[in-house]
């Protein structure tokens, strides 16, 4: 089942690792991963008819907007609309929902979303403000609300109602390094003790440093084609079953349930409607694990653990690469890293990597996947379902 107006597709992926990068530009970085993605669909770049590339803090941290123009530039793809679009953590995959729609509704055949953010060069200070701006800075601001401040409570709740432990929520970080280390584009990729997790600096209560994402320069983007009309090669295609956008609170004081984003759960309920399919039958999910504990919420909210179970799923290894439902066999941000504008689309590039087949972590018999991209405090969410074009 797919209610788009006609069948799309993903025909090519690309990426650049995901790290400190000192030496590149953020215009080079999305260029990388642009002609990765145009070469692995093997498309004639005069087909593109537009262009979304979605980044956050390019203007505060390296001073350039327009980045969507500047790359259509360098594409020569003179007169394609090339569009940036933000939405915090989320702006990837938004631009990859932005370029399914464009081809979906018949605006175009082919469809270029790429996503990009350089972060490492600024200091900590910088980068912290930087991405404070996606808090709602007159109700939050004030406080001197951090977004680790912020898991940190959503950590505390979680564990009040459900008894999610230290050595419960270290179980997502051992894992996630763990996956990480097969992974080439992963920055932290390694084993991990519940020792050094619990010797790493304290960052906000109970949160500790290898709780949390590592800053990271990058750029991943997808091909997104019709399907009905596509004459290159049809055997490496992955659908794109549903691809949606949903809002959330921007602010604290939106919140019923502190252990629950609101936009995840909607995001989750409107893709499995789109894509006809149940939660039981995805392979895997590449969730927004910018924190532990957001790891095991997501999990939660998106359906594919039990309200309340998302922590023992954990510890007993249910969401390994081998387990229930396999949950960031990329080793997520937590390995991978977090260039904000870069991550949906990272997590599309891991998801077409399982569904051809061609993952170093690959999960068995992978038909349908999944990817959840988060922004702010849950004011912006995607969610993907991508299904194996030859099933």
């Amino acid at each position: 089942m797919n209610t788009y107006a006609r069948p799309v597709s993903i025909a090519g992926i690309g990426s650049t690792r995901f790290g400190k990068m000192p030496e590149r530009s953020i215009e080079s970085l999305a260029l990388e991963a642009a002609v990765a993605a145009i070469e692995d669909a093997g498309v004639e770049r005069r087909r593109i008819g537009a262009v979304y590339l979605g980044n956050f803090v390019g203007g505060a941290l390296v001073g350039q907007e327009i980045l969507a123009g500047l790359l259509g530039d360098q594409l020569d793809l003179h007169g394609v609309p090339c569009t940036k679009v933000e939405g915090a953590c989320a702006s990837g995959g938004i631009a990859l929902r932005h370029a399914c729609l464009a081809v979906a509704t018949g605006q175009c055949d082919v469809a270029l979303a790429v996503g990009v953010e350089k972060m490492s060069h600024a200091s900590t200070a910088q980068v912290t403000s930087a991405l404070n701006c996606a808090m709602d800075n007159r109700a939050d601001g004030p406080a001197g609300l951090t977004f680790p401040g912020f898991f940190g409570l959503v950590w505390g709740a979680h564990a009040a109602r459900y008894g999610t432990t230290r050595r419960d929520v270290s179980a997502v970080v051992r894992k996630n390094k763990a996956n990480g280390m097969r992974n080439p584009l992963a920055q932290q990729g390694r084993l991990i003790t519940d020792e050094e997790i619990d010797a790493s600096a304290l960052i906000a209560d109970p949160l500790r440093l290898h709780d949390c994402c590592p800053v990271s320069d990058g750029a991943a983007a997808v091909v997104v084609v019709a399907r009905d009309v596509w004459s290159g090669n049809r055997s490496r295609l992955v659908d794109v079953l549903a691809s949606v956008q949903t809002s959330g609170p921007a602010r604290i004081a939106g919140f019923d349930d502190p252990c629950s984003f609101p936009a995840t759960v909607r995001a989750a309920q409107l893709a499995f409607a789109q894509s006809g399919i149940t939660a039981s039958e995805l392979a895997f999910v590449e969730l927004h694990d910018c924190f532990s504990i957001a790891e095991i919420v997501d999990s939660e909210d998106l359906g594919i653990v039990p309200r309340g179970q998302g922590h023992h799923w954990a510890a007993e290894g249910r969401t390994a690469v081998d387990g229930d439902m396999p949950i960031n066999p990329s080793g997520g941000l937590l390995a991978k890293g977090h260039p904000v504008g870069a991550t949906g689309l990272g997590q599309a590039f891991e998801a077409v990597r399982q569904l051809r087949g061609e993952h170093a972590n690959q999960v068995r018999d992978a038909v349908f996947g999944m990817t959840h991209n988060l922004g702010g405090t849950g004011v912006a969410c995607t969610v993907s379902i991508l299904a194996r074009g030859d099933r």
